[in-house]
């Protein structure tokens, strides 16, 4: 008769596995960094662009900053600051404040050189147009 050691945990790290694996594909692209406050995001696709909406209550365009870096990842940062008045004492707070940032990752056929952004209301508007795919080079040849 031989004896083993039996690990309990080793199934546990098998299912930890796939299970990050799986969230790992689900958030392809996303990343939040995380922060007190995280502006919710929702994305759309059409024949000629993606949309971007961040909601971002209560801020004003001057606290929020985009990027777009050579990786092709588009960077939503910025800062939702709490202004209590002088001479208010807070009994309770809900809201959610602090800086934050989004990153996401734009598809090759997303022109980021003519990305337009617009701010109303608290929501942000990114319009990525797509770039028009590039058509093979057709070479006429000449018969002699």
């Amino acid at each position: 008769m031989g004896y083993y050691r039996f690990d309990p945990t080793r199934g546990f790290e098998n299912i930890f596995k796939q299970i990050q694996q799986v969230a790992d594909e689900f958030n392809k692209g996303v990343t939040v960094e995380t922060s007190a406050f995280k502006p919710r995001i929702d994305i759309t696709e059409d024949q000629n662009s993606f949309t971007v909406w961040a909601e971002l209550p209560g801020m004003d365009k001057s606290q929020v900053g985009i990027s777009v870096n050579e990786e092709r990842v588009l960077n939503i940062k910025g800062s939702k600051l709490n202004n209590l008045p002088d001479g208010r004492t807070l009994l309770r707070s809900e809201r959610k404040y602090g800086e934050f940032s989004r990153s996401l990752q734009l598809p090759e056929e997303a022109d980021i050189e003519k990305i337009n952004a617009k701010f109303q209301n608290g929501i942000l508007e990114l319009l990525i147009p797509k770039r028009e795919p590039e058509q093979p080079k057709v070479i006429e040849v000449a018969i002699s």
